[in-house]
């Protein structure tokens, strides 16, 4: 990657180089799927080639299950992952086409599979591949040990820790995200997150129990971690071709190491938080996020508000994006491509209610 531009600067708790003058793209975890989402884009050979792999690996029919539900089939673990993956990987592909240069990646637990499509580290055959194991291992070691999430609303990391101490009793109960500034969320076995949010609301202070199918990002997931293990050790990653900044430690994932990260993945935190600091501190000044619902731009605006926030997330919004990414980016274009927000207007971020109870995984 080139070095010597005015617009890049290097951060050494990334250990890369960032060009400020290039958006940094977030792919949309679980929790953010709906109805109809990517509908818009299946007449574009891109996309539809996209959701056809996805089928394939799934054995099910993805763009049927997005155009026609039933609604109820998209809470299912494997059905929502695959679902959200099409989406963000059709977009990126469109962006792609459309002359879009990332300056990094970054993904919201299930959209880390996303970024390694993006950073080429895994082809679209692959990653689909990869997918559908995990959502397969996931599923099975939450049925294996019912568990439950919960967002803490106000809570920074040693409020939230002091909780997962004092209500555990024995039992399993861990932070799982850091998303953003004031919003932690704990997973653990079902009757430890009852005390947890029985103490948090005694304490005068808001929770929010996530519709999710288990306690993801927990010990709880080590039936699935070791099963993984076994499948990547097969798998042949790549050297990124642009930085992909892992979950779990906020710092750039490598071919050497993906498949150990990528299992200790399930099992530890999502370092959102920490991550986006990380490329910020390091020169990224414009994120877009890659999929459907607009959380993660929410959150990025409580990490850091000075930031360029968009979210591309259909056909429309897609089209503007490009179009005002050109815009800026063209000689013509007397300001620095980010001197103001892209002029498009992406949609509002979500509410805090929405950022609480579609917590992506």
């Amino acid at each position: 990657m080139e070095t010597d531009t005015p617009a890049a600067t290097v951060d050494a708790l990334v250990g890369v180089c960032i060009d400020a003058t290039a958006p940094a793209l977030m792919f949309s975890g679980q929790g953010s799927q709906s109805p109809g989402m990517g509908s818009d884009l299946l007449g574009d050979p891109l996309a539809a080639e996209i959701f056809a792999c996805a089928s394939d690996m799934f054995h099910r029919d993805i763009a049927a299950l997005v155009t026609e539900g039933p609604s109820e089939a998209l809470h299912d673990t494997r059905a929502a992952q695959a679902a959200i993956a099409c989406l963000s990987l059709s977009l990126y592909r469109l962006l792609r086409e459309g002359g879009l240069s990332a300056s990094a990646v970054l993904g919201f637990s299930l959209g880390q599979v996303s970024a390694l499509y993006a950073a080429e580290m895994l082809t679209m055959e692959e990653t689909f591949a990869f997918l559908a194991k995990r959502a397969e291992l996931m599923a099975d070691a939450a049925q294996e040990t019912p568990g439950a999430m919960c967002a803490l609303l106000g809570a920074d990391e040693v409020a939230a820790q002091g909780l997962c101490d004092r209500a555990a009793h024995g039992d399993v109960l861990v932070i799982a995200n850091y998303n953003c500034p004031g919003q932690i969320v704990v997973s653990g076995t079902l009757p430890a997150i009852e005390r947890a949010e029985a103490a948090w609301t005694a304490a005068g202070k808001r929770c929010s129990r996530l519709a999710t199918a288990g306690a993801f990002h927990s010990p709880l997931m080590g039936s699935a971690a070791m099963r993984l293990a076994a499948y990547l050790s097969q798998v042949g990653f790549r050297d990124p071709k642009m930085p992909l900044i892992c979950n779990t430690d906020a710092r750039p994932l490598d071919a050497q190491s993906a498949a150990q990260r990528l299992c200790a993945h399930l099992t530890s935190p999502v370092r959102f938080e920490q991550s986006v600091a990380s490329l910020c501190r390091a020169g990224a000044q414009h994120f877009v996020e890659v999929g459907f619902g607009g959380v993660l731009v929410a959150l990025v605006k409580r990490i850091d508000k000075a930031s360029i926030r968009n979210r591309v997330e259909g056909r429309e919004s897609l089209d503007a994006y490009l179009a005002a990414y050109r815009s800026q980016r063209s000689p013509a274009t007397p300001t620095h491509p980010l001197a103001a927000p892209v002029p498009f207007a992406a949609p509002a971020a979500c509410s805090e209610g929405d950022v609480q109870e579609r917590k992506p995984l």
